[in-house]
C-alpha cells in the first residue's frame, strides 16, 4: 500500500441495476443490460433509457425532503446514507467538521426548467417555484449531503462532464492526503432522463437508436454499436484517512492509491484521436500510486459505446499498457449515467477487487475491427487482482483516472 492511499470504507450504489451494493453487483455480474422504453420520453426519436430501479424518493426520504429536493440530490443522499451505514460510521458520533463531501455532478437540472419555464413561458411568473434555484443548481447535491448528515467540512462539486465523478474521486483524495478531512464522503450523482437532454444529445449523434432493441442498444468496443444510453444513479465511496479507519478498528474495502488528470485541448466535444490526454490521466494515476504499468491488472472503461470514443480509448490504453489488462464497461448495463459514472464504476472495481472477479460487458458480440482489447464478456471472470484502474472522459477533452488497490 503506498503511504499516500486512503482508504475506501463504505460504498453507497443506486442505479438502474438496483438499489444498494449488493443488489448492483449481482446485476452486473450477471451482465443484464437495463434500457427499456421510457415514458417519460415517449414521442422522440430516442424513447427509451436506464432509470434508477425501485427509487420511491417520497417512501424513502419522506414527503417534504423528496419534494424540495430534484432527483439528482435524491440519489445523492440516498447513496450517501448507505455508504455511511456500510463504512460503520454514526454522524450522530462523528466530528462534522472533519467531514467532507465531494460529489461529481455534470450539469443543473434540465429536468426543473423545462417544467419552470414553462410557466413562465405560459404568462405565469406567480406559479414558477420559489424552490426552482436550490432545486436545480448542481452544487445542491453536495449541500444537501452535508445537511442531511451533518457533514460541515469542504463541500464541493466537480464538474468535468462524464469525468465529474472521478475528478471528485481525486479531489476528495487530495482533501485527505492534506489533513484538512478525516473523512470524506466522495462520488457523483445525476439524472439526466430528460426530453431536453434526450434531444440534444440524439442532435450530437450521441446516442443509440437503437429502438426495436433498447436492451441491446449500449454496446461498448462492439462492431454494431450506434451509439450510448442515458442513465441515472448515484455512487458515492466514503474515503478515510487510513490512521483513521485504523483507529476505529475497521478493515478498509479497498484502497484508493493514485489518482490523476489531463486535459486534451484538442475539441470541445471529440476526445483527441490518439487518446494522449486520457493516456496521461492513467500514467499520473498510476505513478502517483506509486506502481508501474504492469502491476495493473484491470481497467474498468469510460466505454461508451460511440464511434468516437471507443476506438480512442483503446488507443489510450495501448499507450499506457505494452498489453492492456483485461477491460469491462459498465455501462453496457446501466447507460451512461453523466456525472455519476466515473463514481459508480470506481465503486464496482472496489467491489472486483474485493470479490477478485470481473463482471462481464454486456451486448458485445462481436469486437469492433481495430480495437484491440481483452474485453470480458459473457461471463465474470475470475482473477488474481491487487490493482487497477478506472477511467473517465467528457466533453471539452476532461480526462480523469483513479488506481484502486486491494486491502
Amino acid at each position: 500500500m503506498s503511504t499516500r492511499a486512503v482508504a475506501v470504507t463504505g460504498l453507497g450504489l443506486i442505479t438502474p441495476a438496483g438499489f444498494g451494493v449488493a443488489a448492483n453487483w449481482e446485476r452486473f455480474c450477471d451482465g443484464l443490460p437495463t434500457a427499456r422504453p421510457d415514458p417519460g420520453l415517449a414521442g422522440l426519436a430516442v424513447d427509451f433509457s436506464c432509470r434508477a430501479a425501485d427509487f420511491d424518493p417520497h417512501a424513502l426520504l419522506g414527503g417534504r425532503l423528496a419534494r424540495r429536493l430534484d432527483r439528482f440530490a435524491q440519489l445523492a443522499v440516498l447513496a450517501a446514507r448507505e455508504a455511511v451505514a456500510d463504512a460503520g460510521l454514526d454522524p450522530a458520533r462523528w466530528d462534522g467538521d472533519r467531514v467532507g463531501v465531494v460529489l461529481g455532478v455534470s450539469a443543473n437540472s434540465v429536468a426543473t426548467y423545462q417544467v419552470e419555464y414553462a410557466r413562465l413561458e405560459g404568462g405565469r411568473p406567480d406559479r414558477v417555484s420559489p424552490l426552482m434555484l436550490p432545486r436545480s443548481i448542481p452544487n445542491m447535491a453536495a449541500g444537501e449531503v452535508g445537511l442531511d448528515l451533518g457533514a460541515r467540512g469542504p463541500s464541493l462539486v466537480a464538474s468535468t462532464a462524464c469525468a465529474s465523478g472521478t475528478t471528485a474521486l481525486g479531489l476528495a483524495c487530495d482533501l485527505l492526503r492534506s489533513g484538512d478531512c478525516d473523512l470524506v464522503l466522495a462520488g457523483g450523482t445525476d439524472s439526466p432522463c430528460s426530453p431536453m437532454v434526450a434531444t440534444a444529445f440524439d442532435r450530437l449523434g450521441a446516442l443509440s437508436r437503437r429502438r426495436h432493441d433498447p436492451a441491446g442498444a449500449s454496446r461498448p468496443f462492439d462492431a454494431d454499436r450506434d451509439g450510448f444510453v442515458l442513465g441515472e444513479g448515484a455512487g458515492v465511496l466514503v474515503l478515510e484517512r487510513v490512521e483513521h479507519a485504523r483507529a476505529r478498528g475497521v478493515r478498509p474495502r479497498a484502497y484508493l492509491a493514485g489518482r490523476g488528470a489531463a486535459g486534451d485541448a484538442y475539441h470541445f466535444t471529440a476526445p483527441s484521436p490518439g487518446g494522449e490526454g486520457l493516456a496521461r490521466a492513467v500514467e499520473a494515476a498510476i505513478a502517483d500510486a506509486g506502481l508501474v504499468p504492469s502491476e495493473i491488472g484491470h481497467v474498468n472503461a469510460h466505454g461508451t459505446g460511440t464511434a468516437l470514443n471507443d476506438p480512442v480509448e483503446a488507443a489510450a490504453l495501448h499507450r499506457v499498457f505494452r498489453r492492456p489488462p483485461p477491460v469491462t464497461a459498465n455501462k453496457s448495463v446501466i447507460g451512461h449515467t453523466m456525472g455519476a459514472a466515473g463514481a459508480i464504476e470506481a465503486a464496482l472495481t472496489v467491489l472486483t477487487l474485493q470479490h477478485q472477479l470481473i463482471p462481464p460487458t454486456a451486448n458485445l458480440d462481436r469486437m469492433a475491427e481495430g480495437i484491440d482489447l481483452d474485453v470480458v464478456t459473457k461471463v465474470p471472470r475470475p482473477v488474481a487482482l491487487r490493482a487497477a484502474v478506472s477511467v473517465s472522459s467528457g466533453f471539452g477533452g476532461q480526462n480523469a483516472a483513479v488506481v484502486l488497490t486491494t486491502a
